[in-house]
């Protein structure tokens, strides 16, 4: 069990605010993708996943920052050399599998701007 300030939630219904959370942003996507182009809403979703593979791929160079090359096994300076490549393949792949979650919710928000005429 969390606890949020004074008051106590189980998994089950952190598990279902969230999904309730990211329903709305989803049916506010998609009420909002009427009055945009499909090309526009196309375009949206491929900058988002690139800012979510991105977003992943800088909190994962910082969690292999602290990786020492293995000096048996390792790939010596190679290893080192194209670490950051590695992790940013890591960092597209995670996001092509579905991410952390921020895709939708920049989705949303670039429609949302788009539809605005920002």
């Amino acid at each position: 069990m969390s606890t949020i300030g004074s008051s106590t939630l189980n998994a089950g219904m952190m598990n279902a605010l969230s999904q309730s959370q990211t329903g709305k942003t989803a049916q506010a996507a998609q009420n909002l993708t009427n009055n945009v182009n499909s090309k526009d809403v196309a375009r949206a979703e491929e900058a988002a996943k690139d800012f979510e593979a991105v977003f992943i791929s800088q909190m994962l160079s910082h969690m292999f920052s602290g990786v020492e090359v293995d000096p048996m096994f390792g790939g010596g300076q190679g290893e080192e050399m194209f670490r950051s490549m590695m992790v940013e393949e890591y960092g597209k792949q995670l996001a092509d599998q579905g991410g952390i979650g921020i895709a939708s919710s920049v989705k949303a928000k670039l429609i949302e701007m788009q539809a605005s005429g920002f």
